[in-house]
């Protein structure tokens, strides 16, 4: 693309129509500017229309964007088969001249534009700063002391907000040498001008501040802004280590960051909008200091005292508003850290614990007009904070973290304290219920937040309060409040408790509660149904001594009826109709309960009336999860316990599943063959007419084209081939089915599969309906391990291998191999079998494998012969080492490199249900134990000819090798003569 009067007027044109309320002028605009895109130099003439100050302000400003844009799609153009259509890229001729040029007209243009065009330099300096980009540096570097000169702030924060977005690379990432290299570079060029152009700043700010009337706002601003993103970089490049840099001139960044916590600014600080400039800064400050204290502690503990008393008496004065929580949440960061470090010692002074308790955290624990607004407005995020423990960086939460900080040396003095505040509260809400109702969910968030739970376990404690009795005083009330509506925040409070406390709390007690909690189901609020939800989950969950559930079917199928029915109208209050927590409490009761007719057939009428809703518009993938899991479970209990449902649930399930598979609802799609294949798994042959046809559908090579639908179909596969093999048979689809084997063995993302299909062929149909297709199998097989050979496949085959063998014999193996080519076999065995067998895991696999193995060194002609007695012998060290070696002393798992190619046209992952889960089928039900199998074989083979196989055991097998079977022979009583 050309830079000439007519590309400007085209483009100006076309960004001015992007800006257009009218949806057809817009359009073109987009799509004119999509094709443009596509020729070399595009960017660099939007750029250059950027820069001209002749256009309209409006234009530039779309233009700087569609910029930014371009470059995130197309500077490293994506491999990602998932990022949609691809780009061409931007060459590298284009490349430099964007990169000449975009610094100077990033300083030079307006703020609005200054800051598109700084997020389109990061772009650029993400993947080529600082190796494939060493000018970028030096000029910011040089504007940046041209600007700091002239006092120019526009240019200073614009310059300092692009080194902030190049350098935040060095945060979170491993360290690396590479990384090093580019934080040393950074380091020696850009430390001594940030400090001082930090320096600069705030000398400026103390005189300004100084002045009659302490300077304006718009003063004042630029400053501010400045400094906060100088400490930015600060944290960037001190994330990693302490440089040496800041190591030497550390009084001079401490001075400045403790005078910012300390100092007031009345002009600035009466106002909302400067509180939150000089709160930002502070903010900072507070996260460099927590990185020092955490990173750095020796080198910063001459600086400490002050800044925990600046830190302390700051939070006190902090205000409740929601504008200030970033402040405040990072300032109870910082004490946090240095009460768990070992300068804890200044919380030991007299009075220091109940002033924290008193002035910093019972003040931010207490409920906010936003906390009840967010619980109102938005329940699903309340529930995240509260529930889930995505608060952390919310006052109420880190508030009850510091607490639990300074009570990792001080346990005994913060839990007298907290025990006092919470009787207080206690109180205080016994004298006015209604008016002072929040001083109880204080009393109950404080407990419940600072119970400890134990490692890797569920179960929780606490020290504050004796859990039984304040159950009983405290919770309980609530909970048997006739009025589900009355003090929702109060009722989700004590739900919350019963739930964390659930193990602690006696069964007697809290199964009195269950009618209550079934109540509570039909509490207008989201989040009391959404808790009382999720309390009966858990509950259901709950072990004793042992691993035995508390509450067993006989315990809750009293309640089933009315407790089903609540959650399903739970689910048709306003917003809840796809609540997570009521549709995983359905399910859990499913697992637990009875299933009789009676619930089944109302269950599965809801369960599919929700179905069909979501199948408009699946937005919740956990719920939606959760739905297919209900179904799943729902049909497989009621079904082993009455089969004549099965027509019931077929006759209600089928109209939403062929809805599935007719819309393609992609996100659906593996979830409904799955459903598919344990209906047909259910039924008894002959399967019915309208299951053949979804076969027929399965058998198309469109159905597996998405790979997110691969092992869904192999599992609705292999329940056809296993409830109807007869029709396999007919129609040619056994050379389908094969052909959906060749299909899936050839690719390395979906081997595994292939042979899923495979060995269930050859597990179910008789000999003499595969015996036509075994030389192209074996074909396929061995072209496959010729020209990709991984532990998978190899494993894969030999399992495959061993179950051809125990279902059709070791000769039908040998003859079948041999017929592709001659004395394969032997090959395949000796090069192949013997040295992967150790590899296989799993008990039914290494069963299967093992016995295997032993009737083909005992029953197979081949291997009898006295010329095959090296190989033998081979092959008995490996059935010895794969029984008698752990897991662990045999198995070397290489990591399998995943093929990108195979996921092109990828649209979801691949979700297993676990109760439509296929159960695992032993093909050797009479032998009990391979060891035994194995020794008592040789023993009747030796006995044939005496003395000739301890010779071949001896020169062929491993001394260990050789213990071990004498071990084996010892405790089976058998004896190799």
């Amino acid at each position: 693309m050309e830079w000439n009067a007519e590309t400007l007027q085209y483009l100006s044109q076309c960004f001015l129509h992007t800006l257009s309320p009218q949806p057809e002028p817009r359009r073109r605009a987009e799509s004119s500017l999509s094709e443009a895109a596509d020729r070399p130099n595009y960017g660099l003439a939007v750029l250059r229309l950027v820069a001209e100050p002749s256009v309209d302000e409006q234009i530039r400003q779309a233009a700087a964007v569609n910029f930014k844009n371009h470059l995130k799609a197309r500077w490293v153009p994506s491999n990602d088969p998932n990022a949609g259509s691809t780009f061409s890229p931007i060459l590298d001729p284009e490349k430099d001249q964007i990169k000449a040029l975009i610094v100077s007209l990033m300083l030079s243009s307006t703020s609005r534009v200054q800051s598109q065009l700084s997020e389109a330099l990061a772009v650029i300096g993400k993947h080529d700063f600082p190796k494939s980009w060493p000018t970028l540096l030096p000029e910011l570097i040089s504007n940046l002391q041209k600007a700091a000169q002239s006092s120019d702030y526009a240019s200073i924060n614009g310059i300092l907000g692009t080194a902030n977005s190049i350098f935040k690379k060095f945060r979170y990432q491993y360290k690396t040498n590479d990384l090093f290299i580019d934080l040393k570079y950074c380091l020696d060029n850009f430390a001594a001008p940030l400090l001082e152009i930090f320096l600069k700043t705030a000398s400026l700010i103390d005189s300004t501040a100084a002045a009659p009337g302490g300077g304006s706002l718009a003063t004042l601003r630029p400053l501010f802004e400045s400094q906060r993103l100088c400490c930015r970089i600060f944290f960037s490049l001190n994330f990693q280590e302490l440089p040496e840099f800041f190591e030497d001139h550390m009084r001079e960044w401490m001075g400045e960051f403790r005078k910012y916590l300390t100092t007031n600014y009345p002009s600035l600080e009466s106002s909302s909008d400067g509180l939150a400039l000089v709160d930002e800064l502070r903010a900072a400050v507070c996260e460099n200091i927590s990185l020092y204290m955490e990173k750095n502690e020796e080198e910063f503990q001459g600086y400490l005292n002050e800044f925990a008393s600046a830190v302390w008496s700051l939070l006190t004065n902090v205000s409740q508003s929601s504008s200030r929580d970033k402040l405040a949440v990072t300032a109870m960061k910082f004490l946090t850290t240095v009460s768990t470090s070992v300068h804890h010692t200044l919380f030991a002074a007299e009075g220091v614990l109940p002033q924290i308790c008193q002035s910093i955290v019972i003040p931010n624990v207490r409920l906010r007009d936003e906390d009840e607004e967010l619980f109102e407005m938005n329940y699903i995020e309340f529930i995240r904070r509260d529930m889930e423990g995505s608060d952390l960086d919310t006052r109420r939460r880190i508030a009850c973290e510091l607490l639990k900080g300074i009570a990792t040396n001080y346990k005994k003095q913060v839990t007298d304290i907290v025990s006092v505040q919470i009787q207080n509260l206690l109180s205080s809400f016994a004298t006015n219920p209604s008016a002072n109702w929040k001083d109880k969910d204080c009393a109950i968030y404080l407990v419940v937040s600072l119970a400890t739970k134990k490692a890797g376990g569920t179960s929780v404690s606490t020290d504050l309060v004796d859990v039984q009795s304040f159950f009983l005083s405290v919770i309980v009330p609530e909970l048997q409040s006739q009025d589900v509506n009355g003090f929702p925040m109060l009722k989700a409070g004590s739900l919350k408790f019963f739930t964390t406390f659930r193990g602690l709390i006696q069964k007697p007690v809290a199964f009195q509660l269950f009618p209550d909690l079934v109540r509570f189901l039909g509490a207008e609020s989201n989040v009391v149904h959404s808790y009382a939800a999720s309390c009966i989950e858990k509950l259901l969950l709950v072990k004793d001594e042992g691993g035995k559930a508390r509450y067993t079917s006989a315990d809750i199928t009293p309640f089933v009826p009315a407790l089903m029915n609540n959650l399903f109208n739970a689910l048709k209050f306003p917003e809840s109709e796809e609540n997570q927590y009521i549709m995983k409490c359905i399910l859990r009761v499913l697992a637990v309960a009875d299933i009789s007719s009676e619930i089944a057939g109302p269950c599965i009428v809801g369960l599919t009336s929700i179905l069909n809703e979501v199948c408009k518009n699946p937005k919740n993938p956990i719920f939606n999860h959760y739905l297919f899991e209900s179904v799943a479970i729902l049909v497989r209990r009621a079904c082993e316990r009455d089969g004549s449902l099965i027509t019931a649930f077929e006759a209600s399930l089928f109209p939403s599943l062929q809805t599935i598979l007719a819309t393609d609802v992609t996100e659906f799609l593996p979830y409904a063959f799955q459903l598919l294949a344990q209906l047909v798994e259910l039924n008894k042959p002959p399967i019915s007419p309208s299951y053949m046809q979804i076969f027929v559908l399965l058998l198309s090579p469109d159905s597996w084209r998405r790979s997110s639908n691969v092992p869904a179909l192999v599992r609705l596969l292999q329940a056809f081939l296993q409830k109807a093999p007869h029709e396999v048979n007919q129609e040619g689809r056994l050379t389908q089915v094969l052909g959906i084997f060749n299909m899936l063995v050839s690719s390395g993302s979906t081997d595994e599969q292939g042979f899923y299909v495979l060995n269930t062929v050859i597990e179910n149909l008789e000999y003499g309906v595969i015996s036509p297709y075994m030389g192209n199998i074996w074909n396929v097989l061995f072209m496959r391990l010729q020209n990709n050979r991984t532990v998978k496949f190899q494993k894969s085959l030999v399992i495959f291998m061993s179950l051809f063998l125990v279902k059709h014999g070791a000769q039908n193996l040998v003859d079948t191999m041999n017929a592709v080519q001659a004395n394969i076999f032997l090959v395949i065995l000796e090069q192949f079998w013997i040295p992967n067998l150790k590899l296989i895991t799993g008990a039914i696999e290494l069963k299967l494998t093992a016995v295997a193995s032993t009737r083909l060194i005992c029953e197979s002609p081949v291997l009898l012969d006295v010329a095959a007695a090296r190989v033998w012998g081979k092959m008995l060290d490996s059935i010895v080492t794969l029984l008698s070696r752990p897991e662990q002393d045999r198995v070397e798992e290489e990591p399998e490199m995943p093929d990108i190619a195979e996921n092109v046209g990828y649209t979801a992952t691949f979700v297993k249900l676990y109760n439509a889960g296929k159960k695992e089928d032993d093909p050797l039900t009479d032998v009990k134990d391979p060891k035994q199998f194995l020794v008592a074989s040789l023993a009747k083979l030796s006995a044939v000819t005496p003395g000739r196989y301890p010779q071949v055991i001896n020169e062929n097998l491993e001394p260990a090798n050789q213990t071990a079977l004498l071990q084996l022979c010892t405790t089976y009583n058998c004896q190799i003569v």
